[in-house]
């Protein structure tokens, strides 16, 4: 087989094949990208991250351990790190449907740093005996799950919660003095403080977050050192927890050796749980995201309880309509993450045996999640929470209307007495307060303090 201007001659345990000459990766990757036209779906950069710092660290761990020869190790952490670094992206072309095992996606990054180490040490370095050494595909690809996810979550997603969290708060502290209609069933109900609706959607984050948290200290545990069959079998019997330790240090992150190699190996069970966290966020997203539409519909038809800010033109027939984009945008992220987590529980199911066979797949769906979510708290508080205003003059209207409030004199003139006066009121269009004065003794005055909107936030039983 000869090579030409666009090809040069590769060979693996099985042969020869033509690789693109100015390829970093070598057979084993160019096998992959021959055998998978599948999607246009890679690996994703915080997957391509981790895979740079796992293969820098168990080279500096080798090193340490006596087995790596010095020059060696340092022009693959070198080449590694800039792989780590995004230097070379474009490099790793293999689809994320492939071999369950990501053993694709792990010759791709081992060929790509054995390329560029050996160009570095001007000796020969090998992508399997030396930058895959003490490793295998079977424990490479569940740690970058881990060590993605992990660092994902911490420097991007949990910040961005943080921030629509606060974001949440300042916006109800800002509106604590404004009193809106409640709703049940999208029915008329008591009264409500913009802060206590915008304090239960801050909650809902909050939540969230301690429920990202607490799925990350099963996360932090890594598969690194389990090697084939979770034996760890050619690695060193320090490798996992020196490993670790090393990782550690390469991303600013917590991570520890796992308590069983065989659970790591052979389930994805930590990366499906984490997902399961993302999907109730994404679903506390989209109950925000549902709320401030339907507090924005109209202008004119709708509630018109909030005027969201004005990004862009909605429709192209309609002069003048504008469109609640981010709740939106959100809503469909939403979507999106909630899809992410059945595809990431089908595939967790798949742990036969010794290994899960479905890991390329939860690599991509866990780190989009994790991006996802990230991007859209951002954007939620930034575009939509900060800048609604509230149309007051609406809200005030619907209130005085509002024949639920007959609900504050249960108290004083019974359920049954109550219901009357709020059908009637309903039928009528007229005031609970008007038909309370003219159907029992309560005076002006009592009907003003026990009707106060605003005072019946507060709860309790009114006499």
């Amino acid at each position: 087989m000869a090579a030409n201007d666009d090809y040069r001659i590769e060979k693996d345990s099985m042969g020869e094949l033509k690789v693109p000459k100015n390829a970093l990766w070598g057979a084993q990757s160019q096998r992959a990208v021959d055998n998978f036209p599948i999607s246009d779906l890679r690996a994703p950069r915080a997957m391509i991250n981790a895979l740079g710092l796992i293969k820098a660290s168990a080279a500096e761990v080798n090193r340490d351990l006596g087995l790596l020869d010095k020059a060696v190790a340092e022009a693959i952490i070198e080449a590694a790190t800039a792989v780590a670094a995004g230097r070379h992206d474009d490099q790793f072309p293999v689809d994320i449907f492939q071999t369950g095992s990501g053993t694709s996606t792990n010759m791709n990054t081992n060929e790509v740093v054995a390329h560029l180490a050996t160009e570095a040490a001007g000796q020969t370095v090998h992508p399997n005996d030396h930058v895959n050494m003490g490793q295998s595909s079977n424990d490479v690809i569940p740690t970058s799950i881990h060590v993605a996810a992990v660092i994902e979550s911490e420097k991007r997603l949990l910040p961005a919660l943080r921030h629509m969290r606060d974001t949440l708060h300042r916006k109800g502290d800002e509106l604590a003095e404004v009193v809106k209609t409640g709703r049940t069933h999208l029915m008329d109900a008591m009264p409500v403080r913009f802060d206590q609706e915008l304090g239960g959607w801050a909650a809902q984050i909050e939540s969230g977050i301690a429920r990202v948290e607490s799925a990350l200290t099963r996360v932090r545990g890594l598969a690194q050192g389990g090697t084939a069959v979770g034996t760890g079998i050619n690695a060193h019997p320090e490798f996992g927890e020196r490993f670790a330790r090393a990782i550690s240090r390469a991303s600013g992150c917590d991570f520890h050796a796992s308590h069983d190699y065989f659970e790591s190996l052979s389930s994805q069970d930590a990366a499906v749980e984490l997902s399961g966290q993302l999907k109730t966020i994404a679903v506390s997203m989209m109950k925000i995201a549902n709320d401030l539409r339907w507090m924005n519909s109209g202008p004119l038809a709708g509630l018109g309880e909030i005027q969201l800010p004005a990004l862009q033109p909605g429709s192209s027939i309609m002069p003048g309509k504008v469109n609640p984009v981010i709740p939106e945008s959100a809503a469909m992220v939403a979507a999106q993450v909630i899809g992410n987590d059945t595809t990431i529980t089908v595939a967790g199911q798949s742990g036969n045996f010794q290994l899960n066979v479905m890991l390329p797949v939860i690599a991509y769906n866990l780190l989009q999640s994790i991006e996802l979510m990230a991007n859209t708290s951002r954007v939620m508080a930034d575009k939509a929470i900060v800048g609604f205003t509230v149309n007051e003059a609406n809200l005030d209207d619907a209130l005085s209307k509002n024949p639920i409030l007959v609900t504050a004199l249960n108290a004083v003139i019974g359920y049954d007495k109550g219901a009357a006066i709020a059908k009637q009121a309903y039928k009528e269009g007229r005031p609970v307060k008007e038909l309370a004065m003219e159907q029992s003794d309560l005076s002006e005055a009592e009907l003003d303090r026990l009707l106060d909107p605003k005072d019946l936030t507060e709860g309790g039983i009114k006499k």
